[in-house]
C-alpha cells in the first residue's frame, strides 16, 4: 500500500510521463534505449551522459573514465597499511564510465518494487521488447523491515543489500537500457578512486582534509548522507571516500596481488558466499577505512540479525554501510566472455520454494 506522499508522486509523475510520450510515442522495436552521448566508439569519444530510467523521471548519471596503466595497492610507508594491500604492482583497465554516485534508493526502488513497470501499465504504453527482458529479471522478496533503518531514502544511497542483489540490479539495469552495465572489479574501482593520484586518499595524505570529502564516523551523526554532498575526487566522482562502501565483483582474496603481478583487467571470480570485496568505507568507518588502498571482505555477521530462516539471498541486516555504484565497458564484452569472467558467480544464489 503506497503512503499518500507515495501516491502524489506517482500521480505526478505519471502526469508528466503521459505528456512526455504524448510529444516522444514509444517504439516498440527499439532494442538499446538511444541516448545520444552514451554512443562511443574510442577513448576519445566518451562523454558524460545520463541513463534514464525508463517509464520513471529517473537517470543515472555516467562519468567516462578513460582506461590506463596504474600502481595498484599501498606502499609499506602508508599509515595503517594492511599486508592485503600489497604488494604494491601494476595493472591496466580498459576504458569505462562509472556512476557519478553511489546508486540511491529511489533509483534501486524502481528495480525492487518494479515502478517502472506499474507506471507503464498506468499509462498503457506497450511493452517493448527491454520491457519483456526487463519482466525475466528477479527481484528481491519483500524485506521484513526498512532496510533504510529510518536514515532516509530517495537520494539517500541504498544499502544493505547482498552483492548478489548489487549484481541483479546490474542485469535488471542492462535490459531495460540495451546497454551493459556491472559492478566495477576491485582493480576498476581503485583505478577510478585514485584518479590518477598515488596518496593514500584521493585529495593527499591527510586525513584531518576528510571533512570535506566524506562521510564517516567523525561527522556522519550515525547515518549516512543524500549523495553528493560532499566535494568530488578529481575525476568527478563523488562519495568514494565513505558514505557508504561500495560492493565490487570480486571474491576477497587476501594474497590476489602476488599471485597477479602486472595483469590486465583482473578479477577474482567468486566461488564462495564470503568473503567478497567491498571498497571506500562508509559513514561508521574511521578515517583509516576510507583510504583508496584498503580492502575489506564480507562475512556472515553481516546478516547475524536476519530473522528469516533460511536467511535472505538479498538483504544484510547488520551491513548498514555498503552499497554500490554500477559502471559500463565501452567495449561490451561477448556472451561467452559474460559467461566466463564478468557475470561468473557461484554458488547459484535461489530464493527457497514456498
Amino acid at each position: 500500500m503506497l503512503s499518500p506522499p507515495q501516491t502524489q508522486s506517482l500521480l505526478a509523475a505519471v502526469v508528466a510521463l503521459a505528456i512526455a510520450f504524448s510529444h516522444h510515442p514509444s517504439t516498440a522495436n527499439d532494442a538499446v534505449l538511444e541516448v545520444p552521448d552514451a554512443v562511443a566508439k574510442a577513448p576519445a569519444e566518451m562523454k558524460r551522459y545520463a541513463e534514464p530510467i525508463e517509464h520513471t523521471e529517473l537517470a543515472i548519471e555516467m562519468v567516462p573514465i578513460k582506461g590506463g596503466t596504474f600502481t595498484m595497492g599501498t606502499p609499506e610507508s602508508e599509515a595503517d597499511r594492511n599486508e592485503d594491500e600489497g604488494p604494491q604492482h601494476e595493472v591496466t583497465v580498459d576504458p569505462f564510465w562509472m556512476g557519478k554516485y553511489e546508486i540511491t534508493w529511489d533509483q534501486y526502488d524502481v528495480w525492487s518494487e518494479q515502478m517502472d513497470q506499474r507506471r507503464r501499465q498506468m499509462l498503457s504504453i506497450p511493452a517493448s521488447p527491454r520491457d519483456a527482458l526487463v519482466d525475466g529479471v528477479s527481484k528481491p522478496t519483500e524485506p521484513y523491515t526498512d532496510m533504510s533503518f529510518g536514515m532516509g531514502k530517495e537520494r539517500y544511497p541504498a544499502i544493505s543489500m547482498t552483492q548478489h542483489a548489487a549484481r541483479t540490479f546490474c542485469k535488471w539495469l542492462s535490459a531495460k537500457t540495451g546497454r551493459y552495465y556491472r559492478l566495477p572489479t576491485e582493480a576498476e574501482w581503485e583505478y577510478a578512486a585514485r584518479a590518477g593520484t598515488q596518496t593514500a586518499y584521493s585529495f593527499g595524505d591527510d586525513p584531518e582534509q576528510l571533512d570535506d570529502y566524506a562521510w564517516y564516523f567523525d561527522n556522519s551523526d550515525d547515518a549516512y548522507h543524500e549523495v553528493g554532498q560532499k566535494k568530488p575526487n578529481p575525476w568527478g566522482l563523488y562519495d568514494m571516500h565513505g558514505n557508504v562502501a561500495e560492493w565490487v565483483l570480486d571474491q576477497y582474496v587476501a594474497d590476489f596481488y602476488s599471485q597477479n603481478p602486472k595483469i590486465k583487467n583482473p578479477l577474482a571470480i567468486p566461488s564462495t558466499l564470503y568473503p567478497r570485496v567491498v571498497r571506500g568505507g562508509g559513514w561508521d568507518d574511521d578515517p583509516d577505512m576510507l583510504r583508496c588502498g584498503v580492502r575489506e571482505g564480507s562475512s556472515e555477521e553481516w546478516k547475524e540479525q536476519d530473522p528469516q530462516l533460511p536467511q535472505s539471498i538479498w538483504y544484510l541486516t547488520d551491513a548498514q554501510g555498503v552499497g554500490f555504484r554500477v559502471v559500463r565497458p565501452l567495449v561490451e564484452p561477448s556472451a561467452e566472455e559474460k559467461t566466463n569472467k564478468w557475470d561468473n558467480t557461484a554458488p547459484e544464489q535461489k530464493d527457497p520454494v514456498e
